[in-house]
């Protein structure tokens, strides 16, 4: 199954080899979950002041934060024989975020980035924390997609 995921980073940080590594655990969180073949999403590293900024604006959170997501087909069908791509959405993740959570949690930058991007994603794909229940099950999934990926805590 082939996704489309465009992936930008801005900070102009990241390896290709990093790059690479974060579409394929997005492909593969995106096998897991079943997501129509086709389908797209945008994934753009920032830094914590392009984060900020973001958060602000649209959450009216003054502070940067480490990974926001905006679905663009929220609560619509789309039909599997449609001509029309599966637009997800786009997901910012904030480098400096990511590294500097990596290093109070103990672990890889690997393990914090792909975190990241698979909450990115499930949020996409209407998973929600608001809830005790909702938490639960996102972040089970969360964590049994970076497992069977090899991120483990």
């Amino acid at each position: 199954m082939e996704i489309v995921i465009d992936l930008i980073d801005e900070t102009e940080s990241m390896s290709k080899k990093e790059i690479s590594w974060l579409r394929d655990i997005l492909q593969s969180a995106c096998e897991k979950e079943q997501v129509q073949e086709g389908s797209e999403l945008s994934v753009t590293i920032v830094d914590n002041e392009q984060i900020h900024s973001i958060n602000q604006q649209y959450r009216g959170v003054d502070r940067p934060t480490d990974v926001i997501s905006f679905a663009l087909n929220e609560d619509e069908e789309i039909a599997d024989n449609t001509e029309v791509p599966n637009l997800l959405g786009d997901i910012v993740i904030s480098i400096e975020k990511a590294k500097e959570q990596a290093e109070n949690y103990g672990h890889s930058l690997e393990r914090e980035l792909g975190f990241l991007a698979v909450h990115g994603l499930l949020h996409l794909l209407g998973y929600t924390h608001d809830t005790a229940e909702a938490e639960k099950e996102m972040f089970s999934r969360q964590e049994s997609i970076l497992s069977d990926y090899g991120l483990k805590r």
